[in-house]
């Protein structure tokens, strides 16, 4: 039993700083010094304040290894924000006058989530406290005796400092934030007063309908010029995207199926004669040398088998086969080799000095007769109640497998994966039984957590794939493409796709480093950004890639927005519709002005609509089924009977008279308002500062630059 491989005692340490290859761009700084005169490792500067190469080779390496087995696509964005906001935070801690000094640092750790009890419970004792000195002595002598990994611990200590500056400084802002008397007491004027009001409304879809109107690039840019802050935009391109896929023909899959049936039923010459899955005298090394499963040969469940199979492998007789049959992007035959039972133990390891374990960890200090006792107590609890199984993996030595609840693994039929008495327990218990068993490494308290059939298969499988011929002709269609729309517009080219029903894309706004692009998602998607971004790119140019799989991408670069003020066609789709009611209610209200209409029943006339009543208030301003704060405000802004100037709301234009006000009592006096006040707004604060501070920033961004001219030195 390998448990010696998965005793981990000092986990934060072992986070493996093993870094994925970090980029094709990390060449040699001297030389591109040289090349370039400039120091091309400050990457951008936040404030004033540099973001180093070496910072973000730092956090893209840690995003990397918690991503690991998850798609990486994205990774440098990430990397890069996370180290912008990380500045924003300690710039705005230190002018807040604050430290983070040493002593807190130690007294905070253990609130930090990579220290907590859930994530980390071999660094708490058993009443729970945190073993803050015994950590503190660990990284001391790492210090002494392994400088490299001293130095990981010292990137991941930057991680956890820009983290308790963050909960302290959005901790202080909140506290900061207060409510006052006579605040609640308006809130709660205006909560309880009720205006009862008649109104009409000309609403906008209705008036379009008869008055359309065409929002122009000049209207978006006139909107987003009187919001500066809400459209900041990083540098931008929007891309015209059309996609041909290397799809087999029919003629294709008919030769992968023929393909597949030669390898069942005749077979190939192996030298001794034809050999064939059907009279194979070996599963394992046939499936081996001709199949293209991502499963070849040996247990599995049955959710592992292809769908179409399943039934079959759960009602066949070892030795029989099912196929060919057609299941995603393959042709398979599941040949059943035999069915059994896998086993899911979990445990409890309790050493004793003398133990393996022991040997290799000094802080384990109980006899053998102590660990047999504890281990005894633990079972017969278990036993009692097995949800009491959780509160005692801290007293575990066998720390990797207390970190995912004790558990070790499925042991799957005939398999030896544990030492001979815990293999033992393991192969004849049932499930839910508990036990205490000794092996060399301690006493174990072993729970069967789980068991579940499984099904020893060999699975011939062929991908059915384009054939040349089939990449040829789509290779063709696409350079043919291309050829047409050179030097043509992008109204052109876009409509030239659709005319031909090709799967055309449009993301208008699209990041250097994001990883993928929405709508495409290949291996080619990065040199497509790069290209788009290139210095010499112009708007007009297109390009075409070739994919992994054979597939083809043409790409037309429809517009370049570059760091500052977006551009007003890339986010049309975002504020057209609210410019298009703005330009809406400028017709309506010039046409209430012109007409003179002095009173509701003219209103309703001009516009052949009705007038209707409601009763709205400034808390909660529903009028006709929407919020309309402004006409709430214009409701109570008004005398009694009088007629409302045209009020601009979000659904339609309105005219309103207030007849009266009433007041609707409802529970909670002011002491109760001003703490709801204080929290609501705490809380509303601390999700704007983060904004707030990067809206505000001075960040310069040479992330561009240093790529391509990186790019160009190789």
């Amino acid at each position: 039993m390998s448990i010696t491989a998965s005793i981990r005692k000092k986990p934060w340490l072992l986070l493996g700083m093993i870094f994925i290859a970090l980029l094709a761009f990390l060449v040699n700084p001297d030389s591109m010094d040289k090349m370039f005169g400039k120091d091309p490792n400050i990457l951008g500067k936040v404030n004033g304040e540099e973001i180093t190469r070496d910072e973000f080779n730092d956090q893209l390496g840690l995003l990397q290894q918690q991503s690991q087995g998850r798609p990486q696509q994205g990774l440098e964005e990430q990397a890069w924000q996370t180290l912008v906001q990380s500045k924003l935070i300690k710039q705005q801690f230190e002018k807040m006058g604050l430290k983070l000094t040493d002593e807190i640092f130690w007294s905070q750790l253990q609130f930090d989530p990579m220290f907590s009890i859930q994530s980390a419970p071999q660094n708490y004792d058993e009443k729970g406290n945190f073993k803050v000195a015994e950590i503190k002595k660990q990284i001391e002598e790492l210090q002494q005796k392994d400088v490299n990994q001293y130095n990981e611990w010292l990137k991941v200590k930057k991680s956890i400092e820009y983290r308790m500056m963050a909960r302290q400084l959005f901790a202080n802002v909140s506290s900061a934030v207060t409510a006052n008397k006579k605040e609640a007491s308006e809130l709660i004027k205006q909560r309880d007063q009720l205006a009862n009001i008649d109104f009409v409304k000309v609403d906008y879809a209705a008036f379009a309908a008869k008055n359309p109107v065409t929002v122009t690039t000049k209207d978006l840019a006139d909107y987003i010029q009187k919001h500066p802050v809400m459209f900041k935009s990083p540098a931008t391109r929007n891309l015209g995207v059309v996609f041909f896929p290397a799809k087999p023909s029919a003629a294709d899959d008919a030769l992968v199926l023929k393909e597949i049936n030669q390898l069942y039923n005749v077979g190939v010459d192996n030298g001794n004669g034809l050999e064939s899955f059907k009279n194979t005298p070996s599963d394992s090394m046939f499936v081996e040398l001709n199949s293209e499963a991502q499963i070849k040969y040996g247990y599995v469940s049955d959710q592992e088998v292809p769908q179409e199979a399943q039934g079959f492998v759960k009602s066949a007789a070892p030795g029989q086969f099912f196929g060919p049959y057609k299941s995603s992007d393959k042709y398979y035959v599941t040949k059943l080799v035999s069915k059994g039972e896998a086993t899911q133990p979990k445990h409890i390891l309790i050493s004793f000095v003398g133990s393996d374990i022991a040997k290799q960890d000094k802080s384990i200090t109980k006899t053998k007769e102590q660990a047999k006792q504890l281990a005894d107590e633990i079972a017969a609890k278990v036993k009692a109640d097995p949800a009491s199984f959780q509160q005692y993996l801290p007293e575990s030595s066998d720390k990797g497998s207390a970190q995912q609840g004790g558990i070790v693994g499925w042991n799957l039929p005939g398999q030896k994966q544990f030492v001979k008495p815990f293999q033992d327990f393991v192969n004849t218990a049932p499930k839910g039984a508990v036990g205490v068993v000794e092996t060399q490494f301690g006493y174990h308290v072993i729970v069967i957590e789980n068991k579940m059939p499984v099904y020893k298969i060999a699975n011939l499988a062929k991908d059915i794939k384009a054939s040349k011929e089939t990449e040829n002709k789509v290779y063709t269609e696409a350079n043919t493409f291309i050829q047409s729309i050179q030097g043509k517009s992008f109204n052109d080219f876009s409509n030239a796709a659709k005319k031909k029903n090709y799967n055309f894309q449009n993301p208008k706004s699209l990041l250097r480093f994001q990883g993928q692009i929405s709508g495409l998602g290949t291996d080619k998607d990065e040199e497509v950004l790069a290209w788009a971004f290139n210095g010499e790119r112009n708007k007009g140019d297109s390009n075409i890639f070739t994919t992994g799989n054979g597939d083809y991408i043409v790409a037309y670069l429809n517009g370049k927005q570059e760091a500052g003020i977006a551009d007003p066609e890339s986010v049309r789709e975002q504020i057209e519709p609210i410019v298009k009611n703005k330009l809406l209610a400028k017709k309506i209200i010039e046409k209430i002005n012109a007409a003179k209409a002095g009173n509701l029943d003219a209103v309703a006339k001009l516009f052949g609509t009705t007038k209707q009543s409601a009763q709205v208030n400034l808390f909660s301003p529903n009028v006709g089924g929407g919020m309309e704060p402004k006409v709430a405000g214009a409701a109570f802004g008004i005398a009694n009977n009088k007629v409302s100037a045209p009020v601009e709301g979000f659904t339609g234009v309105y005219v309103v008279t207030k007849k009266s006000v009433t007041t609707n009592k409802q529970p909670g006096d002011v002491k109760q308002i001003m703490q709801a006040m204080q929290q609501q707004n705490a809380q509303m604060f601390g999700q704007s500062l983060m904004k707030s501070l990067q809206d505000n920033a001075k960040i310069d961004d040479y992330r561009i630059e240093v790529w391509e001219k990186a790019s160009k030195a190789k």
